[in-house]
Parts: structure tokens; C-alpha cells; sequence
């Protein structure tokens, strides 16, 4: 079946740091040239969209703001949904709390430059921090003592890759924290979430079955996709290795040593 979009993840399929990965260009040209509607759909709650634009351009990628979802914006899609009245307490960084507060969201940080201005939340939001210290999970199991507290984590990535290796993501930081609460989120956002997919598919105003979507995880990229009904590619470019998928029962519909394969697939899927 022929396909009218494709949903791009970020890093470990476009670039790595701020360096693009080999194949990538092409893969973005061929999408391109075939007349092609794209996203990037990034898991990194960190960053606003016109961040990443910056930093695409940096990578030799013209992207547009209005292209890219992450983490942290379908965050405070959910947010506002659901606790536009609450207060949040927030676990990550600087420009996670900025970007809430930037959706209307009353928000405080209860990581390491918080202090204790954030004791009686009504949510606590758990993300990638990396100034996280014992001090933050004694905070955070304060808080969720208080069995009334909703607890929401911005994405499910416990590695991420980074220029320098790849790195402990929000996935660890919730975990840490769901441990000592002895409770698990009530909701994981981000890839492959629900909330996630309605997003990402009403920016592309496409049905799933005519989206195609290209990642290097199995476990949020591929399975982003898998149960929307979209049609996947993974690209070993990134976390995903072999014996990943010899192991998982998310099977992706394309393997890629790279995007500069992407073209073939596209090809297959237009005479299909």
C-alpha cells in the first residue's frame, strides 16, 4: 500500500548530538521528492519545537517548528486536558518547567533547583533530569505518600542516545521514582502513548494507514506505530541492536541499516 506521510523520530534516526547520521539527508530528500507529508516525533521532553529546528538547521536539515512533536509538548497537551487547574510538581529540566508554564500550567520544580516550594502538588510529573540526586527521590516519595497525587512521567526512554554514548533518559528517573513510591504512573506519555499518536496524527491530518513511521526503537518507535496501524521501518542507527529484535515480539515491517535506504522502501510501498 502506498503511504501519504511519514513520521520521523529524532535522535538516533536524524542525528546524534548535534551531528546528522550518515543516510539521514537522503532519507528526508527522498520523502521529499516524493511529495511526502513529515513529523519528527522526538521523546525528548527537554526542548520546545523551534529548539529543534535550530538544531536541525545546525545539523544541515531545514525543518519547520510546526513539524516537530515531543515529549515535552504532548506533555502539556495531556496536561492541559486533564490538570489544567492543578498544581504540578515537576522532575526535569529547566526547559520542560518553561514549556509547561508556557501552556498555562501552574508549575514548580521539585529537582534540585526547587527547593521545597513544591510540597502539596496535586500532580508530579517525572522526566529526564540530570542533576537528579537522592535529595529529588526524597521529595518525590514525600509527595506521592499522598496516595491522592497523580503521578505522570513525560516518556518512556530509559537510554537515550548522545553524542558522547548513550545515556540515562526519563524512563530511569520514573522508575527510580515509581520504586521507592511503590506506585506506577498513571500515565507514561510520549511515545507510544495514546496521547502521543492522536497528536502526532492529527498534525498530519492523515488516517494511520496511510502513515509510515521510521525510528531506531522498538519499544517506542516501531511500537508507536504498530498499534495505530501504521506501517514501520526501523533503522539500526541508533539504540536498536540485532539481538533486539531477535528478542522482542514488536516486529517493524522494514529493517534499515540506515535512511539512505528509505527510498526503496517508499518505492515498495507505492507499487504495493
Amino acid at each position: 500500500m502506498g503511504v501519504r506521510g511519514v513520521i520521523f523520530d529524532v535522535d538516533g534516526t536524524l542525528v546524534r548530538g548535534n551531528e546528522p547520521i550518515a543516510g539521514a539527508g537522503a532519507g528526508l530528500d527522498a520523502v521529499d521528492a516524493a511529495g511526502l507529508r513529515r513529523l519528527l516525533v522526538s521523546n525528548n521532553p527537554t526542548k520546545p519545537p523551534e529548539a529543534y529546528e535550530r538544531r536541525l538547521r545546525r545539523a544541515g536539515f531545514a525543518v519547520d517548528p510546526s513539524e516537530v512533536v515531543t515529549a515535552g509538548t504532548v506533555t502539556a497537551r495531556y496536561l492541559s486536558a486533564n490538570h489544567s487547574d492543578d498544581e504540578i510538581a515537576v522532575v526535569g529540566e529547566s526547559g520542560l518547567v518553561e514549556l509547561l508554564r508556557a501552556a498555562g500550567l501552574s508549575v514548580d520544580s521539585l529537582g534540585a533547583d526547587g527547593g521545597d516550594s513544591a510540597r502539596g502538588p496535586d500532580v508530579l510529573v517525572a522526566s529526564v533530569d540530570r542533576k537528579f540526586s537522592y535529595e529529588t527521590l526524597r521529595r518525590c516519595l514525600r509527595v506521592l505518600e499522598d496516595g491522592s497525587v497523580t503521578f505522570v512521567g513525560t516518556d518512556p526512554d530509559v537510554v537515550i542516545p548522545a553524542a558522547d554514548g548513550d545515556a540515562p533518559g526519563s524512563g530511569a528517573i520514573i522508575d527510580a521514582i515509581a520504586n521507592v513510591a511503590g506506585r506506577d504512573p498513571a500515565a507514561v506519555l510520549g511515545k507510544p502513548s495514546e496521547t502521543a499518536r492522536e497528536m502526532a496524527l492529527e498534525r498530519l491530518g492523515l488516517p494511520a494507514e496511510d502513515v509510515l513511521v521510521v525510528g531506531d526503537r522498538l519499544d517506542t518507535d516501531i511500537a508507536f506505530g504498530e498499534r495505530a496501524g501504521m506501517t514501520t521501518a526501523l533503522v539500526r542507527t541508533g539504540i536498536a541492536r540485532a539481538s533486539h529484535l531477535d528478542a522482542s515480539p514488536i516486529e517493524p515491517d522494514h529493517v534499515l541499516d540506515s535512511l539512505a535506504g528509505l527510498g526503496s522502501v517508499l518505492d515498495d510501498l507505492s507499487t504495493s
